[in-house]
């Protein structure tokens, strides 16, 4: 769907094609872009510049032939810059309809139909239940999280969903680890292995067995107790798991068994339709994807020769069941340590005769908590890992939350504790949770002050005439895009800066400026202003699953 500004150009390129000046038909796709330096105008496209070569004319010869054309009353001037760009500065009223038309749509603003109802799903957090959820776990959480939020704004049909790793070594590790703490409880000297899990946690799951069942197991042999920990273990720490998570406002439409693609016999299906096409084979005793003939680096085993299968090997069967509920993309989040993981799924798609680019790792790089200048050390196993709940109790839902999406989730993150607490204009979250507080207060003033003020009403904001009001209303009508650039890059931290970067114009201009003065109608446009400034920043707030408090 074009944009307002497109269509403008396109007309202007139409009648310069009718006037002879133009020949080319039909037009290429219109840019419009920002311009880095305000002065130089509200928009700029390079139309000119890409018609050059099949119209074989200078680009600033189009460019000059298009800008006569260039009629419209909503626009105040057009300039032909640099070796083809077009210039254009638009009128007052082509903005505050626009601001008119913001505040109107309310929650809906910022939400555009982009996705077209692609239906996406999202697999991300997906730790294995062996333990309390870190810091890193918090991060992938919100990333993902924020992004079905952007993904479904932007109109894709979008479903989250939570791979549970319940099968493996880790999971037998976990049982007997859980065994070995309960025979400790009741009394017997255990020696216990370097490669268990030792955190805290795995005692309190025993002492609730003890709690539960006493000395019952006490008698009986290694392989028979084992079951019933392992699921116990597993069915404790996955509910402490969801429990973490929810109350870190992220919840997922569906949690998937990786222990249920071998109940149903996915996995051997997978093995054996790859079998069929002829896309495996058994060397030295093993059984081997040919997964370096779809450009992954060497060929993968998917069943080790003591008839183990690989957790890639599920992972084939799994992505097959994805694309087989009707998925058109699949995005996975993941830690930076899988970046080797990108290819060789790739290489199964297209053994399986998809497209490679339905597919979508992004890669969630670790963060590093600050403790008085101190990284803190995370390793499950030894325990010694700070976990997600620790740190929200510490510094809260919404510090954490933003603090996790303030960077590009492909690069490092130091999270500063100290700072994620302070109430100062330099700790970021707080700075844009007080906007929105300031704004709400300045409202319950005018109410105070009896100015009759209603967002239904026909509010006459010809008042607003400074341009630092209307550096503002630009930034505020720039959101939708935003919203759309973050959904086709997927790139969550967009939404930060950019209410960041609103938020420092709100704040100067709020320094400078009167809102609620004895002047009624300039009152009155001013509080709208302030108003679209205000569901603006709710809206980007509940994008990235913060609140906009309305006191602090």
């Amino acid at each position: 769907m074009k944009t307002a500004i497109q269509t403008i150009i396109q007309d202007a390129l139409e009648k310069a094609r009718q006037a002879g000046e133009l020949e080319l038909s039909p037009f290429p796709e219109i840019v419009v872009e920002k311009p880095k330096d305000e002065k130089m105008g509200d928009f700029s496209t390079n139309v000119a510049m890409t018609m050059a070569k099949s119209e074989r004319k200078n680009p600033k010869v189009i460019a000059e032939s298009v800008a006569r054309y260039l009629e419209n009353g909503d626009l105040s001037q057009v300039e032909v810059a640099g070796p083809g760009f077009i210039n254009l500065k638009m009128s007052h009223e082509f903005f505050l309809q626009r601001l008119k038309n913001a505040v109107k749509q309310g929650n809906d603003f910022g939400q555009s139909d982009v996705g077209q109802g692609t239906k996406v799903m999202i697999e991300f957090v997906s730790a294995n239940p062996t333990g309390p959820l870190h810091v890193g776990h918090g991060r992938g959480a919100a990333v993902g999280d924020a992004l079905a939020r952007i993904l479904r704004k932007a109109g894709y049909d979008l479903s989250t969903e939570y791979y549970i790793n319940d099968v493996g070594n880790q999971m037998n590790f976990l049982g007997r680890s859980t065994w070995l703490r309960y025979r400790e409880l009741l009394g017997e000297a255990i020696e216990f292995p370097d490669d268990h899990y030792r955190g805290e946690y795995i005692k309190d799951i025993a002492n609730e067995i003890v709690e539960q069942k006493g000395d019952e197991f006490l008698k009986k042999p290694e392989e028979e107790c084992l079951p019933f920990f392992r699921k116990y273990a597993k069915d404790t720490i996955l509910k402490g798991i969801e429990k973490d998570l929810a109350e870190f406002r992220v919840t997922f439409d569906n949690w998937f068994s990786e222990q249920s693609l071998y109940e149903d016999n996915s996995v051997e299906k997978a093995i054996e339709w790859l079998k069929g096409k002829g896309h495996i084979y058994e060397k030295d005793g093993a059984v081997w994807l040919k997964s370096s003939a779809f450009d992954d680096d060497k060929d993968r085993v998917i069943v080790k020769q003591s008839g183990e299968k690989t957790y890639f090997c599920s992972d084939i069967a799994y992505h097959q069941n994805k694309i087989g509920r009707g998925f058109e993309k699949l995005v996975n989040l993941m830690g930076a340590d899988h970046h080797g993981y990108v290819p060789r799924m790739e290489a199964v798609l297209e053994a399986m005769g998809y497209d490679k680019k339905i597919f979508k790792i992004l890669l969630v790089q670790f963060v590093s908590l600050l403790r008085a200048g101190e990284k803190v050390s995370m390793s499950t196993r030894s325990g010694e890992f700070e976990t997600l709940t620790d740190v929200v109790n510490e510094v809260g839902v919404d510090a954490a939350r933003y603090y996790f999406l303030m960077r590009s989730s492909d690069t490092h993150l130091d999270f500063d504790l100290e700072l994620a607490k302070k109430e100062t204009p330099d700790n970021p979250v707080f700075y844009i949770q007080y906007a929105h507080a300031r704004i709400c207060s300045i409202f319950r003033t005018a109410e105070e002050k009896g100015v009759a003020w209603n967002r239904s009403d026909e509010v006459n904001l010809a008042p607003l005439v400074d341009e630092e009001e209307f550096a503002i209303i630009r930034a505020i009508l720039a959101f939708p895009e935003v919203v759309e650039k973050s959904a086709r890059a997927m790139e969550v931290h967009r939404i930060s800066h950019y209410l960041l970067d609103m938020v420092s114009r709100f704040h100067g201009y709020y320094s400078r400026h009167r809102v609620v003065s004895d002047d009624k109608a300039l009152t009155l446009a001013r509080l709208f202003l302030l108003d679209a400034i205000r569901i603006t920043i709710r809206n980007g707030f509940e994008l990235m699953g913060i609140s906009a408090p309305e006191k602090m």
